[in-house]
C-alpha cells in the first residue's frame, strides 16, 4: 500500500514506531509516574456514569459513550499527530511511538502475575488473594491457593489478547492509512470502557451494553488469531502445542462472550490445567464453563509458565504484524 500523507509516519515508519513501542513496554512497562491515556478514558467514563445515575437514559448515554469516546480519541490523536508532523517529524515519530507504547500491557501484567506467584510460593495466601485482586474482576477473599493461581493464569491469558495482540492488530491495520497510533488508542478506549461498564449485572446491563458489544467486535479477529499463536509459542516454550490447538478450538467458544475463552482455552491446553468454572463477581455467581477439564490444578509454577507463554505469544504477534506489513508493501 502506498504512503499516506498527513498523520504520523508512513507505513514503514509506522511499523518502526510499533516495534519501538513494543520494546519500550518490554523494558519499562507502565511506571505510575508516566501519563497514561487509560486514566483519561476512565475519568470520562466515570463522569458519564455519574451523570446517567442522576438523569437516567442508560441505553442512550451508553451508546453515546461507547461511540463517542473512541471517535474523539481517534480524531484528537489524528489531528495532534498531523499538527506535530508538520512542525517536527522526529517529534511526531516519538509521540506516535509513545502513544503505541501506552496501548501495550505485557510487562505490567507480567509484574502483577509474578507478585501473585511470589506470594503463593511464600505460603502467604492473604497476600496472594490481595495481589490477584489487582488484576481480576472477581471476588478473591474466599479463593484457595489453586483458585488464586487459576485466576492469575486466566488474567494473563486474557491480557495476551486485549493487552497485546489486539492493540498490535489494530495498530497494524491503522498503518495502512497512516493512523497506527489513533487506531490502537481507539481500541484502548473501547477496551477500557468494557472493563469499566461492560457488565451484565445491575444498572450496567443497559448502560454498558454498547461498550461490551463494541469490545466484542474489536477483539473478534485477534482472539481467534491467538489460538495458533499460543500453540506456536507453546512449542517454543516446551509446552503442549497440539493440546493448545485442540482445547483452544474445542472449548474456546464455550463462553457467553464470543472472545473471552479463546486464549484462556488455548492456555489451558498448553499448560495442561483446567481453567474457568464458577466464580463470584459483584456478589453474584458467574457460572462459567470449565476449559480444559481434563487438565490438572493450577499452582504457582503455572503462573510463571503462563507469563513466559504470554511473552512469546506477544512477540509472535509483533512479528506477524511486521510480516503482514512487509508482504502488503512489497
Amino acid at each position: 500500500m502506498g504512503d499516506v500523507e498527513g498523520v504520523g509516519a508512513n507505513g514503514h515508519e509506522g511499523m518502526t514506531s510499533l516495534a519501538v513501542a513494543f520494546l519500550a513496554d518490554t523494558l519499562i512497562g507502565d511506571p505510575r509516574w508516566l501519563p497514561h491515556p487509560v486514566r483519561l478514558f476512565g475519568a470520562v467514563a466515570s463522569c458519564v456514569d455519574r451523570f446517567r445515575k442522576r438523569v437516567g437514559f442508560d441505553i442512550a448515554l451508553g451508546i453515546l459513550l461507547a461511540l463517542g469516546l473512541p471517535a474523539g480519541v481517534t480524531c484528537g490523536s489524528y489531528a495532534g499527530l498531523a499538527w506535530l508532523r508538520e512542525r517536527d517529524p522526529r517529534a511526531a515519530f516519538a509521540a506516535e511511538a509513545f502513544a503505541l507504547y501506552t496501548c501495550l500491557a505485557a510487562r505490567s501484567m507480567a509484574k502483577y502475575a509474578r507478585a501473585v506467584e511470589g506470594a503463593l510460593r511464600a505460603g502467604d495466601l492473604p497476600a496472594a488473594r490481595q495481589a490477584v485482586g489487582r488484576i481480576v474482576g472477581r471476588q478473591t477473599a474466599e479463593l484457595d491457593g489453586a483458585g488464586v493461581a487459576r485466576a492469575a493464569v486466566e488474567s494473563v491469558a486474557e491480557s495476551s489478547v486485549d493487552g497485546v495482540l489486539s492493540p498490535l492488530f489494530w495498530a497494524a491495520v491503522g498503518v495502512a492509512w497512516g493512523v497506527a497510533a489513533p487506531a490502537a488508542l481507539a481500541f484502548k478506549a473501547v477496551s477500557t470502557l468494557d472493563s469499566m461498564v461492560g457488565y451484565r449485572t445491575g444498572g450496567y446491563a443497559r448502560f454498558g451494553w454498547a461498550s461490551a458489544r463494541l469490545d466484542d467486535l474489536a477483539n473478534w479477529i485477534p482472539a481467534r488469531l491467538s489460538i495458533p499463536l499460543i500453540a506456536i509459542a507453546s512449542a517454543l516454550t516446551g509446552h503442549r502445542p497440539f493440546a493448545a490447538l485442540r482445547v483452544g478450538l474445542r472449548d474456546g467458544g464455550r463462553h457467553p462472550s464470543p472472545n473471552a475463552a479463546r486464549s484462556e482455552a488455548a492456555f489451558a491446553g498448553a499448560l495442561g490445567v483446567a481453567l474457568g468454572g464458577p466464580m463470584l463477581r459483584r456478589g453474584e455467581v458467574d457460572d462459567r464453563p470449565v476449559l480444559g477439564a481434563e487438565g490438572g490444578v493450577p499452582a504457582a509454577d503455572t503462573i510463571r509458565s503462563s507469563v513466559d507463554l504470554m511473552w512469546v505469544t506477544s512477540f509472535l504477534g509483533l512479528l506477524c504484524a511486521l510480516a503482514a506489513h512487509a508482504a502488503l508493501s512489497s
